[in-house]
């Protein structure tokens, strides 16, 4: 099933993001996370794709066996800025031979590790190219989503720029969207405005971290520009060495982010578990009832 499809026919959206682990055992602690969520009947779930490429091989691995021994809807994250278009169209084959039919389609950060680096000659260098040549090669087999960032992506010199650059990946055939993380309401709901003022009408799925390690989120927002309210700090920074603390905290406030955005008609929450249940579960109930059907 595409997502796109789903999200058309207005149905509440709830989705599940993982990372491949870089173990056997780190897998199969990810299997008894995705057994957990599977009880909350997700609209689908999604699976990352390292920087560069660099984790292409465990990413379809991981793909592949969630779509073959769990019957969820699996979105596969393709970055392209490291890949040929002929790499890019041999994953996109491969998917397509095995039944995945979404895709989120980003351009990907630069290899870390690799200070010289520069893509190959004929690689798709934005999103939106990488988006046009799936519906070049594949027609409307995949469902393709795109990120989008409420607070402009760290690259953005402004809201202006943001919301050109978006548009353009969504003239290129995209049918949905998940925002970065944010924790201020209001970014995504301007964000919404701005969107509607350019003419863009894809839906746009909120994207929701739950905060169970204070420091490190700290670093994930530092890292993506995103901004952590004043009073989650104070909050938070009491108890930054006390999980429990932290993990209570942090349900608590994005249960208050998600029955907001909620109430204010978004298409779905999209949550960032970085492979760990217990946090989503507990936000999961404490919006279970307000979620329309």
């Amino acid at each position: 099933m595409k997502i796109g499809e789903l999200l058309k026919k207005g149905q509440f959206s709830i989705s599940f993001e993982f990372f491949p682990p870089k173990t056997q055992e780190g897998e199969d602690e990810l299997f008894h996370t995705i057994k957990n969520l599977q009880e909350l009947g997700p609209t689908f779930v999604s699976v990352t794709y390292g920087a560069g490429g660099s984790t292409r091989e465990r990413t379809k691995r991981v793909v592949k066996r969630i779509h073959e021994e769990t019957g969820l809807i699996t979105m596969a994250h393709l970055t392209c800025i490291a890949h040929s278009k002929e790499e890019l169209l041999e994953i996109l084959r491969e998917y397509k031979e095995v039944g995945i039919k979404n895709i989120l389609a980003l351009r990907g950060d630069k290899p870390a590790n690799l200070q010289n680096f520069k893509p190959p000659e004929d690689a798709c260098t934005y999103a939106n190219q990488l988006v046009s040549l799936i519906r070049a090669n594949f027609g409307d087999w995949f469902s393709i989503g795109v990120a989008s960032y409420p607070e402009g992506h760290p690259e953005s010199p402004n809201m202006d720029w943001e919301i050109r650059y978006f548009k353009k990946k969504v003239e290129s055939g995209a049918d949905f969207s998940i925002t970065q993380m944010f924790f201020e309401n209001s970014y995504y709901y301007k964000f919404l405005e701005l969107c509607q003022e350019a003419d863009i009408n894809i839906p746009i799925i909120p994207g929701i971290m739950p905060i169970t390690n204070f420091r490190q989120v700290q670093k994930f927002a530092s890292m993506c520009g995103t901004t952590i309210p004043q009073r989650l700090i104070e909050k938070l920074e009491p108890y930054a060495d006390s999980p429990e603390e932290t993990l209570k905290i942090g349900v608590d406030f994005a249960i208050e982010q998600c029955l907001d955005l909620i109430e204010n008609n978004v298409p779905g929450l999209h949550f960032y578990t970085l492979n760990k249940s217990k946090a989503t579960l507990l936000v999961y109930e404490g919006i279970r009832t307000s979620i329309r059907a």
